[in-house]
């Protein structure tokens, strides 16, 4: 009999983890809301305790999509975090506490400097607080692929007694292989299920041997009733299991896997590709289910075959994951309806009038500039739209700008507001995008480093919108800004600015 996998997003968490992926609240909440729509079972919306943000943005997330969807977010095995992530939760319909506490050695001697006995003891008495506070806790065992497996077994049961009803067994490092996990699983599996049937096992596995999602699949095929998983496999160092692979692995596999999910699949390419765009994290062109290559054919051996069958070299169509096989063009003349129905099509709310007027703005300008406005150039438009986080903070906008480009002295003269103050300036660089960047952070006053700089086309033609990715470092931290324009000069000059619009809302806020 096909059993339900249950499946906890974890972007919003470990995935935001990664260097230079930082989100607004605004971005957050717009990623949950895509995550709704994807029909995960399972948000996991930040860690609380780590700032006054992010405990702000967990709160936001609730209020957003709590009302259908479980939130979680993550704790030490401390009173205080736990009493944060009840606090950021609590107004959630389905709200579960996630308390993580390491198992292995080399976390209990070197990382706590404890016995086994009180790290045990510790987790105990954080799920028995726990349950004070709500009756679904998760525990998860750090680093449990490289822990001595009675004593795993030991924190395992004796947290379930405690009341943990949800047990979550990570491969922390990536260090399993899938043999030896699934088999670890499967005895876990059995123990448990003898204890209490009650518990539900999940699996949180990280891809640092290129191994997550086979191991996340061999420990489904092995008991695990739930996986955690982010979107684009983002994550701490190489990553975490990708979600759209193991959701796809089970369901064009499902009969060797007996196992299905909630997920709406149709909706995964656009969650992709939302994420990939807030962060500023490309995908690779081959990467399984949502690269832009997943689907493309060039070998005229598989196109002869595509033509006949299209089963001869594709296990699963396009539109499984949410790609199109006809494109939608617009031109400026296209008028409202078309477009509402174009950005609707994409899963986005258009019951705003007074947003989707501006919007619709927005997109007259871009089609006057671009003439055809192609599906990529549509869902940039609306995400570089709803992602402009609304503060109190004031914020720096390009009024104007020239940039000349020589072999002598490149030179950008450019007028910045704040406010109703005005800031003009010029520069020289050793080219146009140095003179640039010189001159907005010399007008901004801030020390700030560019460490990556990207251009990409995101659609085809002579009038192609160029999409701009930068990454600054600022006092320690890095952030990331991303732009699109016809121009990419001007681009350029918009991604770097809401870089540094980034950071002073961070420093605002912490």
């Amino acid at each position: 009999m096909s059993r339900k996998i249950i499946v906890l997003d974890t972007t919003l968490r470990d995935g935001e983890q990664v260097p230079g992926a930082k989100l607004n609240v605004q971005q957050k909440i717009e990623i949950a809301q895509q995550l709704k729509r994807l029909q995960v079972d399972i948000i996991e919306a930040g860690f609380p305790a780590s700032s006054a943000g992010d405990f702000q943005a967990v709160q936001e997330i609730v209020r957003s999509v709590g009302d259908t969807v479980s939130i979680t977010a993550l704790a030490r095995a401390v009173k205080s975090d736990i009493e944060a992530v009840y606090e950021s939760i609590k107004l959630a319909q389905n709200p579960l506490i996630h308390i993580v506490l390491g198992t292995s050695n080399i976390h209990v001697e070197k990382k706590f400097n404890r016995s086994k006995e009180a790290i045990l003891q510790m987790g105990v008495d954080a799920v028995k607080f726990a349950k004070t506070l709500l009756p679904h806790v998760q525990y998860s065992t750090e680093d449990a692929s490289r822990s001595d497996f009675e004593y795993l077994w030991s924190t395992i049961e004796a947290v379930v007694k405690a009341g943990a009803t949800m047990i979550n067994v990570p491969d922390t490092v990536g260090y399993a292989v899938p043999e030896e996990f699934g088999d670890m699983i499967r005895r876990l599996n059995d123990r448990l299920k003898n204890l209490d049937d009650r518990v539900v096992l999940s699996v949180h596995c990280h891809n640092d041997l290129g191994l997550a999602t086979a191991n996340t699949l061999c420990a489904v095929r092995n008991g695990a009733d739930k996986i955690e998983c982010t979107m684009n496999g983002l994550g701490e160092r190489a990553g975490n299991a990708a979600l759209e692979e193991v959701v796809m692995a089970l369901k064009v596999r499902e009969n060797a896997y007996q196992c299905y999910t909630g997920i709406q699949t149709s909706e995964l390419l656009r969650t992709s590709r939302l994420v990939s765009h807030l962060t500023g994290l490309d995908v690779q062109v081959n990467k399984a289910i949502t690269g832009d290559n997943a689907f493309a054919h060039s070998s005229g051996i598989h196109q002869d075959g595509l033509l006949k069958d299209k089963q001869v070299y594709e296990v699963m169509s396009p539109e499984d994951v949410g790609a199109d096989s006809m494109e939608l063009i617009l031109t400026a003349r296209s008028g409202r309806h078309a477009f509402k129905n174009a950005v609707e099509k994409m899963g986005f709310d258009t019951r705003d009038a007074e947003d989707f007027e501006k919007l619709f703005g927005q997109f007259l300008a871009l089609a006057d500039a671009k003439k055809e406005v192609y599906d990529h150039d549509v869902f940039y438009l609306v995400t570089s739209h709803r992602t402009i986080a609304p503060s109190s903070t004031r914020l720096y906008e390009l009024a104007s700008f020239q940039v000349i480009s020589n072999d002598q002295h490149p030179t950008a003269a450019v007028e910045l507001r704040m406010g109703a103050e005005t800031l003009k300036g010029s520069a020289v660089g050793d080219g146009p995008i140095d003179a640039l960047y010189s001159v907005i952070k010399s007008l901004a006053g801030l020390d700030v480093q560019l460490k990556d700089y990207k251009i990409n086309s995101l659609s085809r033609g002579k009038e192609a919108v160029g999409r701009v990715n930068i990454r600054l470092e600022y006092q320690g931290k890095t952030y990331s800004g991303r732009a699109m324009d016809t121009d990419i000069i001007k681009a350029s000059a918009h991604a770097f600015l809401n870089g540094i619009n980034a950071a002073l809302l961070d420093s605002a806020q912490n």
